[in-house]
């Protein structure tokens, strides 16, 4: 299973439509930037740069092509690589020249920044102009292991408030064992792609709830942009596991 699959909800139950949307989502949580599944599994999500092939030389071209070959003959594990196309997001850009509008003192410059911004705006809806985005997904599913199916799906499936501590504690360890691994995993992917000349960056947590933000609300998160996490209300174990001990 990769991104794409983590993309496609779950199986809905037709006798429960008042669950919420995360209820038919595969991903149990999202920790210490990685994406844990109900099923026990774990992902990391890579996201690269990429290069223009054509423009290179043969030299450099042949080079880029030993150097992913070496790269895929490495892997004793599978990957999915994923393009994510989307429509170009200048909010940020155009609210930068906005703000250099506001302190012109030039009144004539003034209304041209902020014709030109009204100018840029409607070109990018006019023209649909799209941007291209590229993700590495690394997998690890314990859960494949003989003998460790139902102990981590007992970790990652148990996610309610009526969590004991020891089982919080219990879940706590397990995934900083199985992280290990998972680490190891991303290293080797991400050296393996930077020796062919790609810029290769983690997303971090923040990050990943963004993405998926944006792909399940695409209408919705053009206006309503995501807020920081800070100011989100999340319930971490070490929350929960601090609150238990208190009481």
């Amino acid at each position: 299973m990769g991104l794409l699959d983590l993309f496609a909800p779950a199986k809905k139950n037709r006798d429960n439509a008042l669950l919420s949307t995360q209820t038919h989502l595969r991903i149990g949580e999202i920790r210490d930037d990685i994406l844990v599944l109900k099923n026990g599994g774990m992902r990391a999500v890579l996201k690269t740069s990429s290069l223009n092939f054509n423009l290179k030389s043969e030299a450099e071209q042949n080079a880029i092509i030993y150097s992913y070959q070496g790269f895929l003959n490495s892997l004793d594990f599978p990957i999915q690589i994923v393009v994510r196309s989307k429509k170009l997001d200048i909010d940020n850009y155009i609210k930068q020249v906005k703000e250099l509008g506001e302190k012109q003192k030039n009144p004539l410059l003034q209304e041209q920044t902020y014709e030109y911004a009204e100018y840029i705006k409607k070109l990018v809806d006019y023209a649909d102009i799209m941007d291209k985005e590229f993700y590495v997904v690394v997998p690890y599913d314990p859960g494949t292991i003989p003998g460790e199916m139902n102990v981590v799906q007992g970790f990652f499936q148990r996610l309610a408030p009526k969590d004991s501590f020891a089982d919080i504690k219990k879940r706590m360890n397990e995934f900083t064992r199985l992280k290990k691994t998972m680490v190891q995993r991303i290293n080797v992917v991400k050296s393996g792609l930077e020796s062919c000349g790609l810029k290769v960056q983690q997303l971090n947590t923040t990050e990943l709830i963004e993405i998926f933000y944006n792909i399940y609300n695409p209408k919705t998160s053009r206006s309503a942009k995501l807020k920081k996490l800070d100011d989100m209300s999340i319930i971490t174990d070490e929350a929960r596991a601090a609150e238990l001990m208190q009481k």
